[in-house]
């Protein structure tokens, strides 16, 4: 019995010792139980943000550029594939997301489920537009607040190694829209606002311009971003049977005016707000909305209106690549604002090497 007890006793640390040279020495085939952090970001895109994608890598210097076929079987389903995604482990995945449809939801979201075997270092999620911003709320009975609907499918993205996933969004309708999302996700709410200042900043800057806002909402969500111009307030007041624009606070006469929103669709308030303000006596108006949606050609009520200039991003990239160029548009494009969310040493100024291509 001695004997055996001894015979045991070694064949334990036996064990022991081999697991623990298994442990710290993760080149000799060990990738069952280590996996090394790797320095590269991978940036992986939705198929209608290909062309952002790689303006963003553009500015980057850390970041490639990932590569997933995006087919579907012949009964219409998606057939997905993502290459190299044994180089996936322990980078840093980007994925620049587009919800233009229910369908391209259901796709995206089956890519971003299944990241997580990879064992990528993190996962971010960056979603320019979130599409049902508006419908935040319940006014009556039966209405369904779809926005908490989005929110709860993105929370149920599983967490990776490195936690909890950011999920960058740009000009979201209502801030509180942030307390819809789960435990598996962290809501990161930038603006695309420093590119309006950028612009306005080459004409003059806040000696020239007069920031105004088409409603209240917007002067909440916006008035802090813009606190070294003078401002202008607009609103809607019932007329008879009817609504018209006139200014709650503020003067345009003799002004630049810039509206700022976050999002114009048909585009009624807009134009209606801009006519207003020529009629006060505005020198000249323009416009900014961060997402341009557009729906049913929307935009071409634009081309002859009342705007010097309109500018929005390319948060929703068939609508922005359907009028940049066209009249008043013009499009700013977020890459450098995505760029610096995703790589912490942006490529202006940079003169070194390239990452290799991808996949290796």
């Amino acid at each position: 019995q001695p004997r055996a007890a001894h015979v045991q006793s070694r064949s334990v640390k036996e064990e022991r010792r081999n697991m623990s040279s298994l442990l710290s020495a993760p080149e000799q085939g060990t990738s069952l139980f280590f996996v090394k952090p790797a320095a590269r970001v991978v940036l992986l895109c939705a198929p209608t943000m290909k062309k952002l994608g790689t303006k963003v890598v553009s500015h980057c210097k850390s970041v490639v550029l990932g590569n997933i076929s995006w087919k579907k079987f012949p009964d219409g389903f998606p057939n997905i594939f993502v290459h190299g995604v044994e180089e996936l482990k322990g980078c840093h995945i980007a994925f620049l997301a587009s919800f233009g449809s229910a369908g391209e939801i259901f796709e995206q979201m089956s890519v971003l489920c299944s990241l997580q075997q990879y064992a990528p270092q993190s996962v971010k999620i960056l979603l320019p537009f979130f599409p049902v911003g508006t419908m935040e709320r319940v006014d009556k009975e039966g209405e369904i607040a779809t926005a908490r609907t989005l929110a709860r499918i993105l929370s149920a993205v599983p967490p990776c190694r490195g936690g909890p996933m950011d999920l960058v969004i740009y000009d979201i309708h209502a801030l509180q829209e942030r307390f819809y999302f789960g435990d598996n996700v962290v809501p990161v709410l930038e603006s695309a606002v420093p590119l309006l200042k950028k612009k306005l900043a080459q004409f003059g800057g806040t000696t020239t311009w007069t920031i105004a806002f088409p409603d209240q909402g917007a002067f909440l969500r916006y008035a802090r971003a813009f606190k070294d111009f003078d401002t202008i307030i607009c609103m809607k007041v019932r007329s008879g049977e009817s609504r018209k624009i006139t200014v709650k606070e503020g003067s345009a006469k003799g002004k630049h005016c810039v509206l700022v929103d976050d999002m114009v669709q048909s585009g009624g308030t807009l134009l209606e707000c801009g006519k207003a303000l020529l009629g006060l006596g505005a020198e000249s108006v323009s416009a900014f909305c961060t997402h341009g949606v557009f729906p049913k050609g929307a935009h071409k009520k634009f081309i002859d209106g009342p705007f010097r200039k309109v500018w929005i991003t390319d948060s929703c990239p068939a609508q922005a690549e359907l009028v940049d160029g066209q009249g008043p548009f013009e499009v700013l494009s977020l890459a450098t604002l995505i760029a610096s969310a995703i790589d912490v040493e942006p490529r202006r100024g940079y003169g070194g090497e390239r990452p290799p291509p991808w996949p290796p």
